[in-house]
């Protein structure tokens, strides 16, 4: 501790003894330090607070027929790309800050500047923004703010009103082509039913219901055909007169009619080969048994009925003129009757052909109907998506959705922020001071010199037998007051003009 203590004391020893090189040195470093505080630029600073209002009515009202936008994301994207380049650009040609770019590097310099010194905040609970900027020019700091005031407005009422536009686009791209697709569908239906219009079917009745009401038909027309024959058969028994007279209920197999006989085993042929492929509820094996029971009972009453006319003068009675005529109105009948048949029976026939190709007409006129349908389905939702589209783009850049609220508009500053003079002073003067001392400390231990035996003693090893004191004459002590005064005016002189500077700058402040 002593040797700190002594070692200290012969370093202020030595700064006293070159104390002019300190107080130079301190003059020196304070006049240039407040001469280079003195010149740097005033920085001004305006800031400009707005509140975001996205609270909307249209939300709940518009929500179930089109997406409704979020727009807090959107406020808080632009917040967030507000000081992206481009935006800063056009800040700078808002300003006219462009004009004073000569070169490239110049204006690459100015984007760098604005992007260091712009600061946005915001909270997140009550949607309230921050925009500063500071620089040397007031008018140039308050149209800065209020451009990027203008632009984060701009850009929120914006939203993804160009995201919108090519949704809208896209969408009416699909709906052409499905014009197309629906146009193209509805031509194959069209073309297809036209080319297989005999095989469709016609009001809710399909082939198979088509076919079934041809073989009935066929049956009832068989049927009147037999009765027909019967009727005329009768009116031809009668004008022959051979009416044969039976006792009780004869058996239809034992009496001889060759032709209802042949119609009889034809029907019952025709019944064998439909058992070996249906069963016995099928229509066509009912109708067939049912036309072989009316044979059969008509094959009795022919029996019963045939009877020898008893009537001498049949040749010329009018009853037989007459059954004459309902003879032949009979047997036309019956001509008509079994053209009928033929010409049904030709298109069951041709109905039986073509419901071989019935299930692939059916399939494919399925298949054509189903994309028709798909396509008709779609096409219908798009033209719906694409007002969906268009209202949500109207919402985005509608200014109901949120509103804006200047609470602190951009004002030109009056007073400088900075820098802080006062104490840039008050350091530039430690500064000097310390820079000073160092001096004088550097110059005393590069001419050293002995201020006490001991130190003498230590220095070279060797004993001090002893010290001559300094006797000054009266001209030294005059020139050694005059220095003491000197350097303590330097010294109070140095702490006015701190003084002086402190008092001007608070004045000007």
């Amino acid at each position: 501790m002593e040797e700190i203590i002594a070692q200290l004391q012969s370093g202020l020893k030595g700064i006293w003894k070159y104390r002019w090189c300190a107080v130079i040195v301190t003059w020196l470093v304070a006049t240039a330090g407040w001469a280079r505080v003195f010149m740097l630029p005033d920085d001004y600073q305006t800031t400009a607070r707005v509140f975001v209002d996205t609270q909307s009515i249209l939300k709940p009202l518009l929500s179930g027929m089109t997406s409704v936008p979020n727009v807090e994301q959107q406020v808080a994207i632009m917040s967030r790309t507000l000081l992206s380049r481009p935006n800063v650009e056009r800040v700078i040609r808002m300003v006219d800050m462009d004009i004073s770019a000569k070169t490239p590097r110049d204006h690459e310099k100015q984007v760098d500047e604005l992007m260091q010194k712009i600061r946005i905040g915001g909270t997140s609970t009550y949607d309230i923004y921050t925009i500063s900027y500071n620089n040397s020019n007031p008018r140039q700091v308050r149209d800065v703010v209020q451009s990027l005031l203008t632009i984060f407005v701009e850009g929120s009422f914006k939203g993804k009103r160009g995201e919108s536009e090519k949704a809208v686009q896209f969408i009416d791209d699909q709906i052409r082509a499905y014009e197309d697709k629906l146009l193209a569908a509805e031509n194959s239906v069209k073309e297809f039913k036209l080319k297989h219009n005999f095989l469709l079917p016609r009001q809710g009745i399909d082939y198979g219901a088509q076919l079934l009401m041809s073989s009935d038909a066929l049956n009832n027309a068989k049927l009147e055909l037999v009765e027909a024959e019967q009727a005329r058969n009768a009116i031809n028994a009668q004008i022959q007169g051979d009416v044969p007279v039976l006792d009780g209920e004869p058996n239809p197999a034992s009496i001889d009619n060759p032709e209802i006989d042949g119609r009889i085993a034809a029907l019952n042929k025709s019944l064998d080969a439909l058992l070996l492929q249906y069963t016995e509820a099928h229509p066509d094996i009912i109708s067939t048994r049912r036309l072989i029971a009316l044979l059969e009972e008509r094959k009795v009453q022919d029996a019963k009925n045939h009877v020898a006319p008893a009537d001498p003068g049949k040749n010329y009675s009018p009853m037989l003129q007459q059954l004459k005529v309902a003879l032949a109105e009979a047997d036309a009948r019956v001509a008509s009757i079994k053209a009928r048949v033929a010409e049904m029976q030709q298109r069951h026939d041709g109905l039986l052909e073509q419901s071989k190709a019935v299930p692939e007409v059916e399939s494919q006129l399925a298949q054509l109907t189903r994309d028709y349908q798909i396509n008709k389905e779609n096409y219908e939702k798009l033209i719906g998506r694409r007002e969906a589209a268009k209202l949500s783009g109207d919402l985005t850049t509608t200014s109901d959705m949120m509103s804006f609220k200047i609470i602190d508009p951009p004002t030109m500053p009056l007073r400088p922020i900075g820098p802080n003079r006062l104490m840039l002073y008050s350091i530039v003067l430690g500064v000097a001071l310390v820079a000073g001392a160092a001096t004088a400390l550097l110059v005393s231990q590069v001419r050293p010199t002995y201020l006490s035996p001991a130190e003498l003693r230590d220095a070279t090893g060797l004993r001090v037998l002893g010290a001559v004191a300094m006797t000054w004459t009266e001209p030294q002590r005059k020139k050694r007051r005059r220095a003491q005064i000197g350097f303590g005016a330097g010294v109070a002189c140095l702490f006015a003009s701190y003084g002086g500077v402190m008092a001007l700058t608070f004045i000007y402040s």
